[in-house]
């Protein structure tokens, strides 16, 4: 086996749905794929849930499968070595009639969900791995659930007497070295609020984003990363999740040069760091680790 200082730096991302790659940290995984480091993500649905923002892109009984070609778009446009489907269902939204279906993601068993991150943790051997924050970025079922999921294969996968028929296969157990959550802070949500007013955009049909309220706090980023000469790829990777951008998405109702300045760094919280005051918030994911 090789030794860990001559492994390839390998980040993991761990999500939902397609498209919250590219929304959530789009600029950091186009930044790390095109600096050499291997890149993989792990989608826990296809989307089938979620709004066909345009009709003409298909039925929405096909959903499913219209988004995971999206993904698959937007995985060539940030350079993304592999992605990987863990199989389950798009839970929907909180108290949709999604959240019952036996396949949904939030009615797996916990058990199993890590269990089968752990084992790509295990075959792809990343040094970081990232996800959701607990909140879920704005509390979706699936994001919450994928969070601790995540998390709990983070911690289990160094752990030999956890998942041993992964042993049989030949895959012997890894520990990550960093875990991050990403998420939105909420300085950004105040910028955009901002811009909005000044473009002199309805605020009115803005109110369920909760601009006020929503993203991570901003004292929990331990971490940002500056991703200003990647946002570009961060934009043509959001064009290939079409279904998913209606006409009221912050991402159309703002001019591209605007969004590229709100986008020129991307928060992340890494688990068990906290910032002291005045100290400044690391730059790099793999700081220490090259």
């Amino acid at each position: 086996m090789k030794a860990f200082a001559e492994r390839p730096l390998t980040l993991l991302a761990v999500f939902a749905h397609p498209d919250d790659e590219t929304f959530a940290i789009g600029g950091t995984l186009a930044k790390y794929a095109h600096e050499g480091v291997h890149v993989y993500l792990v989608c826990a649905t296809r989307g089938e849930a979620g709004e066909l923002g345009d009709p003409s892109l298909g039925d929405k009984a096909h959903l499913g499968q219209i988004r995971e070609q999206e993904l698959r778009c937007a995985a060539r446009v940030l350079g993304l070595k592999d992605i990987y489907f863990l199989g389950y269902r798009d839970s929907g939204m909180a108290g949709s009639p999604d959240n019952q279906h036996p396949q949904a993601l939030i009615q797996a068993d916990p058990a199993e969900v890590v269990g089968k991150i752990v084992y790509h943790i295990r075959r792809l051997r990343p040094q970081v791995v990232v996800t959701f924050d607990e909140g879920g970025g704005y509390g979706h079922p699936d994001h919450v659930a994928i969070h601790h999921y995540t998390q709990a294969a983070f911690f289990a996968a160094g752990d030999p007497t956890r998942y041993p028929e992964h042993l049989q296969e030949g895959l012997e157990p890894w520990s990550p070295q960093k875990l991050y959550y990403t998420a939105l802070p909420r300085r950004f949500f105040r910028r955009v609020q901002a811009k909005l007013q000044e473009l002199g955009v309805d605020m009115e049909r803005l109110q369920q984003y909760d601009l006020e309220h929503r993203g991570l706090p901003d004292e929990m980023c331990t971490t940002e990363i500056d991703v200003s000469d990647y946002v570009e790829y961060r934009l043509r990777a959001g064009q290939c999740h079409a279904s998913q951008l209606s006409a009221h998405s912050l991402f159309r109702l703002l001019p591209p040069t605007v969004l590229a300045e709100l986008l020129s760094t991307e928060c992340f919280a890494r688990e068990g760091r906290r910032l002291q005051p005045g100290e400044p918030p690391e730059s790099d994911l793999f700081a220490g680790l090259r």
